[in-house]
């Protein structure tokens, strides 16, 4: 099947790079977009923009409703959902099936047994993954006893959703009751799902995905690993690929697990297993699997040569892979960095506003994704997520270094961003040797507050 015109369901920089895929193949756009985005730039380079309702997340991005009437009325032949507001709900892919519009991403049998964290770590166990020992509870005293089991510290988890919501460390018993009352009134406000449950904690582990692509009919190949590892309260903030300092063959192993995981699926389309890595006992545990696109592709899209939105497209089409694991070639080192509206001076609190200036960078090895440009407003109702930066280079420490300059090199002023976190970030020793794990980050903020207090 041909696709002529794909709606996008999604705005900001995603949604600007689906256009960009689309506009190579060939293939007309449609952005549906609410009324906070109907003069963005993303609705400017569309083909055709069409509103789906007010600015509120919930009365546009996250209806399927209108997506789906807004598919129709412009005829399109596909969605694709990008990632966040409807890119894994089971709901629109059984809608867009029901409709007869084809839905670039997962099947919703998968979409809805991955988004639920005990299910996917079932099948999990089925493929013969390793897990992090824990199991469901429905209070404190039965999350008690788990972790009289698996010993303290445990982390307790929304079995619902995911971006640290409903996601509690807890040290010791006198801390259970009221975390885990936390955890699952959390859970119920953000997924209008109450479940937990809890693991052991992990106190030096990294955060390492595998990206998968697989055609739906078993055939399953992987595009390589990234580092997650920076990360603020389960937020991530810088990503590279591939992760640095993985021995060969532990390497090939999570490699091995992923794959295996997504052929047990029968997965369709990009997909992206991720997996805890405990540095103390060199052991990896399967996490979860996103099943859509993440923020953070542009890095192995820059060491594969690959466009993974091209070939969410392509599987579509075809209803088959056109990639073989052996045509995959891996090439150098990338960084990617998240630019945010956020203040670091205040808690990164979101920075809303009017951007006045955006000077970003450019040069060898250097991408930007971005849907932002001089004039343009920040919107108080979505994600903070500006620009991706990634650099790119024949190692490690030319990516780092390009890295470096690119930051200096960006300006963007009438709204605060984390641009100066990233800079400092880049010449930090700790960072710069590589292999930090999940509590780098915290640490590292840390001593940066602790410094500026003590300059101020």
């Amino acid at each position: 099947m041909k696709l002529r015109r794909i709606l996008i369901a999604n705005r900001g920089e995603i949604a600007l790079r689906v256009v960009r895929s689309c506009r190579e193949l060939g293939i007309e756009t449609v952005l549906a977009a609410s009324d906070a985005d109907l003069e963005s730039v993303p609705a400017r380079l569309a083909d055709l923009t069409v509103r789906i309702g007010p600015a509120q997340a919930a009365q546009s991005y996250l209806n399927v409703e209108r997506v789906i009437a807004a598919a129709k009325a412009t005829k399109a032949d596909a969605i694709h959902p990008g990632y966040g507001f409807l890119s894994e709900n089971a709901m629109l892919a059984k809608a867009c099936k029901a409709a007869g519009i084809a839905f670039i991403g997962p099947e919703e049998t998968h979409l809805a047994g991955l988004g639920d964290k005990l299910r996917a770590r079932e099948h999990a166990l089925a493929a013969g993954l390793p897990v992090v020992p824990g199991a469901p509870v429905d209070n404190a005293e039965a999350a008690l006893a788990l972790a009289g089991e698996i010993g303290f510290p445990v982390l307790v988890k929304a079995v619902g959703g995911g971006g640290g919501r409903g996601m509690k460390r807890i040290n010791g018993k006198s801390e259970m009751a009221e975390a885990v009352a936390l955890a699952i009134a959390e859970a119920e406000a953000a997924f209008g799902d109450p479940r937990i449950y809890v693991e052991r904690y992990v106190e030096r582990g990294r955060h390492i995905e595998v990206q998968l692509l697989g055609d739906g009919c078993g055939n399953v190949i992987h595009l390589g690993e990234r580092d997650c590892s920076i990360q603020r309260r389960y937020q991530k903030l810088v990503e590279e690929a591939p992760a640095p300092g993985l021995d060969p063959a532990f390497r090939a192993a999570i490699h091995d697990a992923a794959v295996r995981f997504g052929a047990h699926l029968r997965y369709k389309s990009a997909g992206t297993v991720e997996f805890l890595v405990d540095d103390d006992r060199n052991e990896f545990y399967f996490l979860e699997m996103n099943a859509r696109i993440q923020v953070e592709h542009p890095v192995t899209e820059a060491i594969t040569g690959l466009d993974l939105v091209a070939e969410q497209i392509a599987i579509e089409e075809r209803g088959a892979l056109a990639l073989r694991q052996d045509a995959v070639c891996f090439s150098g080192h990338a960084i990617e960095c998240r630019i945010n509206a956020e203040d670091p001076a205040d808690d990164f609190r979101p920075s809303p506003g009017t951007i006045n200036t955006a000077l970003l960078p450019a040069g060898t090895g250097i991408r930007v994704d971005t849907h932002i440009e001089s004039g343009v407003r920040v919107p108080p109702f979505y994600d903070s997520l500006l620009a991706k930066i990634v650099a790119h280079g024949t190692d490690r420490k030319e990516a780092l270094a390009r890295m470096a300059l690119a930051l200096r090199n960006c300006r963007i002023e009438g709204v605060s961003t984390s641009i100066p976190v990233h800079a400092e970030l880049m010449q930090d020793a700790a960072f710069r040797a590589g292999g930090v794990t999940t509590g780098f980050l915290p640490a590292f903020l840390a001593r940066r507050g602790a410094l500026s207090r003590k300059v101020g």
